[in-house]
């Protein structure tokens, strides 16, 4: 099995009515619920923990426990699901089931169950536990969005063992934190650090519920920082070797101040459980979710409207960058706040109001962090020179980010410079692209295999330029020199394929 990321969340439980209970792992689908417009109360002061060495010179992390531990809380749900809604998936909710399965190839009929005799079908109740914390005296708890996924029902349960019912305000399930609500004041509530400031190699130490077991705690250190993960385009996620299991989920990473500088949320793994790397949301990321959901029960972000790919070495060299930095625009999407602001194919953006935009995935983040209808200014790279560009920024989601997959070698050989053979697009294919012309791929070797190139992608530019016609295409390429970049129509994204001819 290939190791995958994983979320480390929800313990859960799957009881019909009717039969036997089992044990089992999985999540489901949130529910949207209004947002509490209360504004929070000051939390009690909590002086920062002092953490004294132990034995060998080791930590002893007794007294931050015993200080941050009553803010720190476990989340139990509830999700009902019928026969006639299947569950959150539509799926036969008795699919499986040992004892179903046994009756139905003996023709026994069970009421509830298909071909049951017509009887109503029983209630099945799925049960989950995850973590969270406390972020205010008067009841706002932070966890992730993936542990109260289609919950019926929330509890919390505090250290000193008192429940609560709990209201969902918000979920947002692109950095995958939710925002609950229980009816108490004067409750403990965490401290927040700085997640930039922390180093790698320091200790840290979480708390939850792995597997259930209520206030566990684990120690560890920072393995890294700002660590992207695939199809996660808006945390800079913290990754440490602090032992997370599922049930952890939601629960906070704290330094040796005391302080929350983490949700975690994801571990690494080729069984599911923990293998030595588990990540966690920084929590400034998370804070300014926290404070959008708590005022409009939901996440607004900034649209720019472009799709993206990162620089590696070449790229940056056909681009004349002295480094490989900032995010490729590939292509435009048409009437976007990105095309308004005359935006180009070719562009690299390098920062954003001042900051900067180190990789690709550094820009859907501060984009996205930014409010709709906000103007922005970016620092763009264009033709070799540095310019500014004023972009006033649409709602939704992030940017599409252009992925290459891999070449396909079992091709037959072609000839030529480039190693590619094709045939010209159609007037009505380059109408449907918005170009003047390209070259369909259809086949590949040499030079154009080796960078990437794949049998059906569209060639329409040669370091930025247009292509009107095959000849055209030869022409660009002959002056092009050793290095120069494709621009490539491969699906639904634009991207730019670096390559080399020495």
């Amino acid at each position: 099995m290939k190791p995958a990321v994983v979320r480390s969340a929800l313990v859960t439980s799957a009881i019909a009515l009717a039969l036997a209970g089992c044990l089992q792992e999985g999540g489901a689908i949130s529910p949207s619920h209004a947002a509490n417009g209360a504004a929070p109360a000051t939390a009690p002061a909590v002086q920062p923990a002092q953490v004294p060495a132990g034995r060998h010179g080791l930590p002893d992390f007794s007294a931050l426990v015993e200080q941050v531990g009553p803010a720190v809380v476990n989340i139990s749900t509830t999700q009902r699901l019928t026969r006639g809604n299947g569950g959150a998936s539509g799926e036969d909710p008795f699919a499986g089931d040992p004892f179903y399965d046994f009756l139905r190839r003996f023709g026994v009929p069970v009421p509830g169950m298909p071909g049951g005799g017509g009887g109503r079908a029983p209630e099945q109740i799925q049960q989950g536990v995850g973590s969270g914390f406390i972020v205010s005296a008067d009841g706002f708890v932070l966890t992730n969005a993936h542990v109260v996924d289609g919950a019926t029902e929330v509890t919390v349960r505090l250290t000193d063992k008192r429940e609560f019912k709990a209201k969902v305000v918000g979920v947002d399930k692109r950095t995958d934190v939710a925002l609950l609500k229980i009816d108490a004041t004067g409750l403990p509530a965490v401290r927040t650090g700085d997640a930039e400031r922390a180093k790698v190699g320091e200790w840290v130490v979480a708390m939850g519920s792995p597997f259930g077991f209520e206030n566990t705690v684990t120690a560890g250190i920072i393995s890294a920082k700002a660590r992207r993960l695939p199809d996660e385009n808006y945390v800079p996620f913290l990754q440490t070797d602090v032992a997370i299991n599922p049930g952890n989920s939601g629960g906070p990473l704290f330094n040796l101040a005391g302080e929350v500088i983490g949700i975690n949320s994801q571990i690494y793994s080729r069984s599911g459980g923990f293998m030595g790397i588990s990540f966690a949301i920084p929590i400034d990321v998370a804070m300014k979710v926290k404070d959008q959901l708590q005022k409009y029960g939901k996440v607004s972000r900034g649209r720019l409207g472009v799709a993206i790919q990162g620089l590696d070495a070449d790229l940056a060299q056909n681009f004349g960058l002295d480094k490989p930095g900032g995010a490729l625009v590939s292509s435009v999407e048409p009437s976007s706040p990105a095309e308004k602001a005359g935006l180009q194919p070719g562009d690299v953006v390098l920062g954003v109001n001042g900051q900067k935009v180190d990789n690709s995935a550094d820009l859907p983040r501060i984009i996205g962090e930014q409010k709709p209808g906000t103007v922005v200014r970016l620092s763009v790279w264009r033709d070799r020179k540095a310019r500014e560009v004023n972009v006033t920024l649409g709602e939704q989601a992030g940017e599409k980010v252009a992925a290459m997959g891999s070449p396909d070698k079992k091709n037959p050989s072609a000839s030529g410079k480039l190693g590619v053979t094709g045939r010209a697009l159609t007037a009505q294919e380059a109408a449907r692209l918005g170009v003047p012309g390209g070259v369909v791929v259809e086949s590949v070797n040499g030079p154009s295999a080796k960078a990437g190139l794949q049998p059906g992608d569209a060639i329409v530019g040669v370091n930025n330029q247009p292509i009107t016609s095959i000849d055209h295409f030869r022409k660009l390429i002959e002056s092009a020199g050793s290095r120069f970049a494709l621009l490539v129509q491969r699906g639904n994204s634009r991207i730019f394929v670096p390559l080399r001819m020495d």
